[in-house]
């Protein structure tokens, strides 16, 4: 039997938003297939029209994220700037929902094992974010996408950090993380020449 093509894409869509939510969730490793494909209201069977592996899932999900992460950054950096980002990045919202926040935070360890076409699609992604951040801090801070990739950094190792722990400790070092930012943001710009 034959479906029409807008029954495929939402077939695919929903494997995706499925698979991705497990990812982040439980790991890569830790999400087998059959388990996606059940979430997601299909058999085993209908996966391999869509993706030929779990590789190409994996990529095609995690670009997608990314992809979805940067509209939305765009979107909060507009409204709010870089003070808004780092808020709602660094809190405990964002901490306690691993299966729907930030696809870096939930995922590097695992991406880092993951093939070369699939790590150079996170570094092409991840850049973009960064350059986004980039050009959302203050006009005089000197190295802006240095510094934003500091930023950047800080906050994936800090929302992975807080999640490891328990809650109060895992508070502190959400606000730790924002002090960091705030430090590295003021320690970046331009001072002003002294006069004489």
């Amino acid at each position: 039997m034959r479906y029409e093509k807008g029954r495929k894409d939402a077939s695919r869509r929903r494997i995706m938003d499925v698979a991705v939510e497990r990812f982040r969730t439980d790991g890569i490793a830790g999400s087998g297939l059959a388990t996606i494909m059940k979430d997601a209201g299909l058999t085993n069977g209908a996966f391999y029209p869509h993706f030929p592996s779990k590789a190409d899932l994996v990529r095609e999900t995690v670009s997608d994220a990314l992809s979805q992460q940067a509209t939305w950054l765009r979107g909060v950096l507009d409204e709010g700037g870089l003070d808004r980002i780092v808020n709602i990045y660094l809190s405990p919202d964002h901490r306690d929902e691993p299966g729907k926040g930030c696809a870096s935070a939930a995922l590097l360890p695992e991406l880092s094992r993951q093939p070369e076409e699939t790590r150079g699609m996170y570094a092409e992604q991840s850049h973009v974010l960064v350059l986004q951040l980039a050009h959302a801090l203050p006009a005089d801070v000197e190295n802006r996408e240095d510094v934003a990739t500091a930023i950047f950094a800080l906050l994936i190792g800090t929302l992975q950090l807080s999640r490891a722990v328990d809650a109060k400790v895992s508070d502190r070092i959400l606000q730790a993380g924002k002090d960091a930012i705030g430090v590295l943001v003021g320690r970046s710009r331009t001072s002003a020449p002294e006069v004489e």
